[in-house]
């Protein structure tokens, strides 16, 4: 079968191709890819190529598929796997899969695995490490967003706190402490105010951090207070740029005692500084943003390590159980992460969106592959509607959604674009 993909072939070097795939073995599947939303990761990787950790050393001669966050459904099942999939069924896939110790991933080191392709082979490892995972849910764009939501998830059960007496970690957050999301008006971080207002361990207050006004407005419109209040939680929403010490502020907001757990979703010095600062005793700093730069360093209070037991903890993606709670989050109507998505575009805009994605405002970019579509802020359906009738249906539906992807906009965009 012939598929379309975008393939990475070294630094800056994506090509969108068709090509032909190698007959499904026995243990492996067949299928189609529907959607994917980009990641960072992605960027990072098209950016450093053979030396980014994940994608091999011969990717000159053997491209491989990019895109990791993606959903579709199966086409053919090998022999093998009959008995636990079948043809048609809905999937979502978590590509850290960590067969045998390896780093491979699709997305990032496989020749016939990807997110922004067509049609795709499943390789045996990855039901193997049970990687392969069902989905249910009414659009395929939540499975997409299964990935992203459980690196936030994972990030949430990381981070610690001691025992007294013992040494022994109480893992995840604090239950009824108090959290700050600091750059957290992105939509990483729009991804885990709803995880922390919805998940079972959940906060006495939360405030959320950013330097950006219209992000913020943005947030407090979706997650309302008195939505989070519905839940106990005492939810605030801080412009630290509008503020004159923003430590001493963040502070008054818990009187003084400082912040059980703080989330840091930018890889920036001064953000990661501020986290510090407010951690109360026993405080986790939870670094969750990547940095690009492998020299990147921030300054950390080691009086405070010492006499306050103040912590400091990464994660790098969720594991597989982490992907199947958001599935199971997305698919009961717990969380919504449709408003991480402001963007949509088809597999012709993937290139392009990849290699820019830092200077594309906003936050995730959709992809549904089997569609031809530059890439489109929802902002602009309205204004494109006037001339565009597509656009002017998807404006409408997106406004009757609070202006929001929705599985109805994503069922008539592929009704009327899919090629």
């Amino acid at each position: 079968m012939k598929t379309k993909a975008v393939r990475l072939y070294g630094k800056d070097d994506l090509r969108l191709e068709e090509f032909e795939l190698p007959p499904i073995a026995e243990d492996e599947m067949l299928a189609k890819v529907v959607s994917d939303s980009i990641c960072m990761s992605s960027y990072k990787a098209a950016k450093q190529g053979k030396e980014h950790k994940r994608v091999p050393k011969d990717i000159d001669q053997n491209p491989i598929i990019v895109g990791h966050e993606f959903c579709g459904e199966l086409i053919e099942v090998g022999d093998k796997w009959k008995d636990k999939f079948k043809k048609g069924q809905k999937f979502s896939i978590q590509p850290a899969h960590n067969y045998k110790g390896t780093l491979a991933a699709p997305g990032y080191s496989y020749k016939y695995i990807g997110g922004n392709a067509t049609y795709i082979v499943i390789p045996n490892e990855i039901m193997e490490t049970g990687s392969l995972l069902p989905f249910d849910g009414d659009a395929f764009f939540y499975g997409s967003l299964a990935e992203p939501m459980s690196c936030i998830v994972g990030a949430f059960k990381a981070s610690y706190h001691t025992t007294p007496g013992v040494y022994e970690h109480d893992m995840g957050i604090v239950e009824g402490g108090t959290l700050a999301i600091l750059a957290g008006a992105g939509p990483m971080g729009m991804g885990a105010i709803d995880y922390a207002i919805n998940c079972d361990r959940k906060p006495s207050m939360i405030v959320v951090t950013d330097i950006d006004s219209a992000r913020l407005e943005r947030c407090e419109q979706i997650f309302t207070p008195e939505k989070a209040a519905k839940n106990g939680i005492k939810l605030m929403y801080v412009n630290t740029a509008a503020v004159e010490n923003d430590v001493e502020y963040l502070m008054s907001l818990t009187d003084g005692a400082g912040y059980n757990d703080v989330m840091v979703y930018a890889p920036v010095r001064a953000v990661v500084e501020l986290g510090d600062k407010i951690l109360a005793r026993d405080g986790c700093l939870n670094f969750f943003a990547g940095p690009t730069n492998p020299n990147f360093s921030a300054e950390l209070n080691f009086y405070n390590v010492h006499y306050t037991s103040t912590h400091i903890v990464g994660t790098s993606g969720g594991n597989t159980q982490d992907l199947k709670e958001s599935l199971a989050l997305m698919e009961q109507g717990i969380i919504n992460p449709s408003a991480m998505i402001t963007h949509i575009g088809g597999l012709d805009a993937v290139a392009d969106t990849t290699l820019n994605l830092p200077n594309i405002p906003g936050g995730k970019k959709l992809i549904y592959t089997h569609i031809e579509m530059p890439l489109t802020a929802i902002d602009d359906f309205e204004r494109l509607g006037k001339n565009d009738e597509l656009f002017e249906k998807l404006a409408e539906i997106t406004k009757r959604n609070s202006g929001l992807w929705s599985a109805e906009a994503e069922r008539y965009l592929l009704t009327k674009k899919s090629l």
